[in-house]
């Protein structure tokens, strides 16, 4: 009998939630690395499948193996490839223990591969494109953590002046008044791996224009699994999707043991009538479908090699 080929591994998750994209792999106890080219930036890097090795910016939201693993190659490549160093944010408890494993593996190349990690606490926040910002939030897992935002600051004209004609507000600006206020628009929040915490209520994550969400349990009678690991439920869901106003919600980081119907399944039903704008990276064919769809609107071609469906598990 010929022996079936090996399963092929590493498909890429991709969904177009205009303007951004967000692509990558994610899930649980394997690999988690999801970037957003638009914003220049990958958060985590568990394994580096080839699409997220472009970001000059990594967001470590901790570091367990399947969320830090691909780092050493993400430097060595991107040194390999002629790129620019990448900088890598992580948790400030970590950020010596990463410098310290990436020494290690200068020692084992036999190279200086350049490397730059950058320890942040929660509120601090850094510039990573001009007026856009990442800004670190305390997350609870079981080991150092952070959830983060990116955050565009803007300057918004006092309502007082709203109605005044603009040669008039521009006579009060060149008289030293302060015509405007400073504003933050949330565009993409990432919890990382975390169990129930205050930050989901913050405003960088209640008004983000796109959640990326991990939920690794959905079986009902797994809610102390997901306590024990500090891990998302489904059910910690139901009040966050009433209250995120996100266009798009991503769900991440489920396990290949659980069906992608169940999970679509419960995710539904916490959802309610929000349900449309809740989105599972690692659904490949609904996300095709999508993906079709949106070309057939924008008249253009989809990409066969974007997808690739196989049976129906995560990954």
């Amino acid at each position: 009998m010929i022996p079936r080929q090996a399963p092929r591994d590493g498909q890429i998750g991709f969904l177009y939630l205009p303007p951004i994209r967000v692509q990558g792999i994610s899930v649980a106890g394997e690999q988690t690395a999801i970037g957003i080219p638009e914003y220049d930036i990958v958060f985590d890097i568990g394994l580096c499948p080839r699409p997220v090795l472009s970001a000059p910016i990594l967001a470590l939201s901790h570091t367990h193996m399947d969320h830090v693993a691909g780092l050493p190659y993400y430097f060595s490549q991107r040194f390999f490839q002629k790129l620019p160093v990448g900088r890598c944010f992580c948790p400030i408890a970590m950020a010596e223990p990463l410098r310290v494993m990436m020494r290690s593996w200068g020692v084992l190349e036999r190279q200086e591969t350049p490397f730059e990690i950058v320890g942040m606490e929660p509120g601090q926040e850094v510039e990573v494109k001009p007026n856009t910002f990442l800004r670190a939030h305390a997350s609870s897992h079981t080991t150092p953590s952070l959830a983060y935002a990116l955050v565009e600051k803007r300057k918004k004209l006092r309502d007082e002046f709203v109605n005044l004609p603009q040669e008039e507000i521009r006579k009060l600006r060149m008289a030293g008044a302060d015509v405007s206020r400073a504003i933050d628009v949330s565009l993409v929040a990432y919890t990382g791996d975390t169990e129930p915490a205050p930050f989901l209520y913050h405003p960088d994550f209640v008004n983000a224009r796109v959640v990326i969400t991990e939920c690794t349990f959905f079986d009902a009678d797994h809610k102390d699994k997901a306590k024990i690991g500090k891990h998302i439920h489904v059910e910690d869901l139901r009040p966050l999707l009433a209250l995120w106003k996100a266009e798009h919600v991503v769900v991440v980081h489920a396990s290949r043991r659980t069906m992608l119907s169940f999970v679509r399944e419960r995710l539904d039903d916490v959802a309610g009538s929000r349900a449309d704008s809740v989105h599972l990276l690692m659904d490949f064919r609904s996300n095709r479908k999508r993906l079709e769809q949106q070309s057939l609107e924008f008249n253009t071609v989809v990409d066969p090699q974007v997808f690739s469906i196989e049976k129906e598990e995560i990954g």
